[in-house]
Parts: C-alpha cells; sequence; structure tokens
C-alpha cells in the first residue's frame, strides 16, 4: 500500500539525499532522488509525487523556494517540506507563505521524517477515499444531469441507457417540471448519436403554420418574409434526435405530417416540391393522456403507436421525496455561484418545509422555490424564514383522516395509493410501505385489491 505513495528526496548533498531515501526505503515508499531544483521540476512534471522533501539552499541557479513555488504550480496538490540546516525565522515565514506543508532542520531525525510522512500519507488516503465515494455517488445518482436514487427513476434511466443507441422512437410521458427534456438529452447522448444534433421543439409554443414551418423548413418565396430557403428542425437534426415537446398540442393537419415522417424517413419544405429526406430519432413527450386523446378523437391512433414504441413514465416529484435533498445540495451548489450569494446549506426545519411541500410544479418549482431562498437568504444557511413563501400560498402537504374511516379502511387506501404510484409493482410498493411482499400480498388478498 505504500509503495503506491512516491516520494521526491531534492538535495544537492549526496549524502544526505541517499540517507533520506534510504530510510523512507526502509517504511515501504517508492522514493526517488533529485540533486538540483531544476532536476526536480523535470521529475515533477512526469510524475505526482506525493510528498517533495526540497533542500532550501542549493546550487544552479535555483533554490528550495523557488523549486517549491514551481512544483506548487505544476502539481498544486503537492506536500512539499522544506528541510534546512539554516534555520531562521524569515525563511520558515517564506516557505510557509509560498506552501510549504512543513519546515524542518537538519541534522534529520529518521523517526520524525517517518511519523511526518505516516502523517501526511494518512491524509492523503482520506482525500482519495473521499474522491473515491463522491465519484461512486455521482455515477450512481447522476446520469446526464439527472439526480435521484429513487427506485422508479433508477429503472427509468437504466432503460434510457439500455434503449440509446436503438432508433425506435420513444414518448415521454409526466407532470410539467418532471424533467422530460434532461431524459430525452439523456437518451441521445448515452448512445451512438451523441456527437450529432440534439434539437429541441416546444410544439405548444408555436402556431400551427409556425410550427410546420419551424419543423420542416421553407422555400424561398413560400410566404411573405420568406426571402431565401430555411431549413426546418428534422433536417438541422439529421443523424441526431428531435425532441417534440408536448406532442399532446399539435393540430390535426401537422399530426398527419408527422406520420409521414415517421413511417416515410421524408417530408417537404413548406412551399416545396422536392423531397427531403432525414435520419433523424424522434423523441417525443407530453403530460396529456394520449390515450384517452385516441379515445375521444382528438388524436390519430396511428400516429400514437408510431411514437409510442417505448414509453416512460415520469414520476411525479411527490412521489420520490427521497431525492428532495440530493436536488437542494446540487441547486444550492450551483445557483448560489450563478447568483453570486455565499450560501452554502441549508437548515433541518427548511428542508422539513421542502420535503413537506405538494410540488404541483415539480422539480422545476423546486429549483425556482431554491432560487428565491437564496436571493432573499441573508445567511450562509437557507432558513424556515426564507421559505415562507411557501407556508404563506398553503400549498403545503396536509394530511387528514377522513371522518369516520376505519383502520382497515385507511389502510386499504394507503395500499391502494402505493400501487398507483409505482404502476402495481409489488415489490416497490411494499417498499414504499415498509412491509415485506409477502404481507403485502396478503393485504391485496385480504382487501381483495387488483393490482
Amino acid at each position: 500500500m505504500k509503495a503506491q505513495w512516491q516520494i521526491l528526496v531534492v538535495d544537492d548533498e549526496e549524502i544526505m539525499c541517499e540517507s533520506m531515501a534510504a530510510w523512507l526505503r526502509e517504511d515501504g515508499y517508492a522514493v526517488d532522488t533529485a540533486s538540483s531544483g531544476r532536476e526536480a521540476i523535470e521529475m515533477a512534471r512526469r510524475t505526482e509525487y506525493a510528498i517533495h522533501f526540497v533542500d532550501l539552499k542549493m546550487p544552479g541557479g535555483i533554490d528550495g523556494i523557488e523549486t517549491l513555488m514551481e512544483i506548487r504550480r505544476i502539481r498544486p496538490d503537492a506536500s512539499i517540506i522544506i528541510i534546512t540546516a539554516y534555520a531562521t525565522v524569515d525563511t520558515a515565514i517564506a516557505a510557509m507563505k509560498e506552501g510549504a506543508q512543513e519546515y524542518i532542520v537538519k541534522p534529520c531525525n529518521p523517526e520524525e521524517i517517518s511519523l511526518l510522512v505516516s502523517r501526511i500519507i494518512k491524509v492523503k488516503n482520506l482525500q482519495r477515499e473521499n474522491m473515491i465515494l463522491r465519484k461512486k455517488l455521482a455515477r450512481q445518482y447522476h446520469f446526464h444531469d439527472i439526480i435521484s436514487k429513487n427506485a422508479r427513476m433508477a429503472g427509468i434511466l437504466e432503460m434510457a441507457r439500455e434503449v440509446a443507441s436503438l432508433r425506435s422512437t420513444v414518448l415521454i410521458r409526466g407532470e410539467s417540471g418532471t424533467g422530460k427534456e434532461l431524459v430525452a438529452r439523456a437518451i441521445h447522448f448515452s448512445g451512438d448519436r451523441a456527437q450529432k444534433p440534439f434539437v429541441a421543439v416546444s410544439c405548444a409554443a408555436l402556431a400551427e403554420t409556425l410550427l410546420e414551418s419551424e419543423l420542416f423548413g421553407y422555400e424561398k418565396g413560400a410566404f411573405t418574409g420568406a426571402a431565401e430557403r430555411k431549413k426546418g428542425k428534422f433536417e438541422l437534426a439529421d443523424g441526431g434526435t428531435i425532441f417534440l415537446d408536448e406532442i399532446g398540442d399539435i393540430s390535426p393537419k401537422l399530426q398527419a405530417d408527422l406520420l409521414r415522417v415517421l413511417q416515410e424517413k421524408s417530408f417537404y419544405r413548406v412551399g416545396g416540391s422536392e423531397e427531403v429526406r432525414v435520419d433523424a430519432r424522434v423523441i417525443a413527450a407530453t403530460h396529456k393522456d394520449l390515450r384517452a386523446a385516441v379515445e375521444e378523437g382528438r388524436f390519430r391512433e396511428d400516429l400514437f403507436y408510431r411514437l409510442n414504441v417505448i414509453e416512460v413514465q415520469l414520476p411525479p416529484l411527490r412521489d420520490r421525496r427521497e431525492d428532495i435533498p440530493l436536488l437542494v445540495e446540487h441547486f444550492i451548489e450551483r445557483i448560489s455561484h450563478e447568483v453570486g450569494k455565499d450560501v452554502r446549506g441549508i437548515s433541518d426545519g427548511a428542508m422539513r418545509v421542502l420535503m413537506d411541500h405538494d410540488w404541483p410544479g415539480n422539480v422545476r418549482e423546486l429549483e425556482n422555490a431554491v432560487e428565491r431562498a437564496i436571493v432573499a437568504c441573508r445567511s450562509g444557511t437557507l432558513g424556515e424564514d426564507d421559505l415562507a413563501f411557501l407556508q404563506e400560498n398553503g400549498s403545503g402537504r396536509q394530511f387528514r383522516v377522513p371522518a369516520n374511516m376505519t383502520l382497515e379502511e385507511m389502510e386499504k387506501l394507503m395500499i391502494e395509493a402505493a400501487l398507483k404510484r409505482t404502476g402495481g409493482n409489488v415489490k416497490e410498493s411494499a417498499s414504499g410501505l415498509g412491509i415485506d411482499r409477502s404481507t403485502l400480498y396478503d393485504k391485496l388478498k385480504k382487501y381483495g385489491i387488483e393490482r
């Protein structure tokens, strides 16, 4: 384990240099030596040493302080120990000011050196372990800007990885603010189209005629103001992905045009007669129930099935409350930097306020709430007072037991709600309710609840 940490000893006195190297090698460390500051700097460029022992007085035009400064420039995290036979208060201050970790006086005591190195290496081991843990947590809870440790979200993100390199269309359903575009981007940037364009279009933001020219482009003279040919979003997304947000809002004519693109991989620009062929993967999103829209005749059934090859149903934030602390920590770190406020954390009371809120606007609302609280915050920690606006609007989660409801009736309601929240997943529902799967099966049978 010790041999993983390399040490560099720099001293123009060969006997001193080799003696210290020998002591350290006896302790199990890998040690290199250098006889001048210039040689040490070149060695530091090639190798990342855990510790540098540097003599203060060395010939050759570059002394220990200059060597220290150059090594620190190359390796900002380097631990540098200055060694000198000419100890003065001024040189000690100068060495510490330039970043020396320790300052020791010759003749060196081997036992003192061993203890010093052991202490520094112990700190470096802890730093390395922390870095590894942070990277593991980042991999575990972060996926292309999506932050979650919720079991249902984990399944969605795993599926996103699996379908990333397929050409199949994806339909992402979820309430406003649940992160539908983030999931679409995660799918795109995890697959073999990652180096190609990702083009997002909000279908609800434009009128039918504007959306048509936005999607398919137009020819010169197609309408008043069309002074030259313009490529549409489908052409711009060629080879990559086009994300059609709020697909449930498009008109019947555009539904027919979109169906043609999905079937034929081609379209005509507005005012054009030349067929344009494209290879763009389509990911669509909606907060509406498209199946109900199909039944009501407001959405084409054939288009629905073309879009719904792979379906992703995003849970609302109120059903993944365990993600709130993770998201809040992320938002505080990012937003405080963006707005120039030194806010570093959140109190337990303020976190309870956020955990108890229903979040009808989901993650987007949470982000806006954190930003508003940071702007209002007068200290380095978000408190309950900074979130008073959430409590004032009365939208916090308040649970009231209906009158004359029995305990069994309440239990049945809770089980039904858990099953609805997890899409009928018994294992996930049991976990959320804090009971065994077998216990939940017994209760399903007892209350006659169908999955």
